[in-house]
C-alpha cells in the first residue's frame, strides 16, 4: 500500500522531489552567492546600470531559495543549510573575481541554464506526482528564468 503524506502525497514521490529540490536548493545557493560578488566587483562603464541589476537578480534569488527550503519542509523533508552541501551538489559554474560585464552577464546565463535544467527535472517528477505546490512554484521559476535569459543574451549581442 502506498504511504501517503498530510498534503495527500505519495511519500516515495515526494521524498524523490525534495532531494531534488534540494540539488536546487543548493544550485540557487551558488548563483545567489555568484550575483552577490558580481554586483560587488562590477566595474566599468556599464556599472550603474548592471550593478543595479544584479541586486535585482540576487534579491529575487534570495527570496527564490527561501521558497525552495519551504516547500522542502512542506514536502516532508529538510532544506539543505551548510556551505559544504551546497558546493558538493553544485552544478551551476562558480564565478570568482569577476568584475567585466561581459563575463558576468555570462556567468549569469550559464547559471540560469543549468538551474533551468534542474527545473525542468523537478516538474517531470512533480507533474508524475501529481505534486501541483511543486509543480506551480517550479514553473514560475521557468518562465521567469527563460525571459531573464533571453534579456541577458539580448544585452550580449
Amino acid at each position: 500500500m502506498t504511504a501517503i503524506n498530510s498534503i495527500g502525497l505519495d511519500t516515495k514521490k515526494t521524498k524523490d522531489i525534495a532531494n531534488d529540490l534540494n540539488d536546487l536548493l543548493a544550485n540557487f545557493q551558488i548563483y545567489y552567492q555568484n550575483l552577490r560578488g558580481i554586483h560587488w566587483n562590477i566595474k566599468g562603464k556599464r556599472f550603474f546600470d548592471l550593478h543595479v541589476k544584479f541586486e535585482e537578480l540576487y534579491t529575487d534569488a534570495n527570496l527564490k531559495v527561501d521558497e525552495i527550503a519551504e516547500r522542502i519542509l512542506t514536502l516532508g523533508e529538510t532544506p539543505l543549510h551548510t556551505f559544504q552541501d551546497y558546493a558538493a551538489k553544485a552544478q551551476v559554474p562558480v564565478g570568482k573575481n569577476i568584475s567585466e560585464d561581459e563575463k558576468a552577464v555570462e556567468l549569469i546565463v550559464d547559471s540560469l541554464t543549468q538551474l533551468l535544467k534542474i527545473e525542468r527535472q523537478i516538474l517531470d517528477k512533480s507533474g508524475d506526482a501529481n505534486d501541483e505546490g511543486t509543480n506551480s512554484l517550479v514553473s514560475d521559476f521557468i518562465t521567469e528564468q527563460e525571459k531573464t535569459v533571453w534579456m541577458m543574451k539580448a544585452w550580449l549581442s
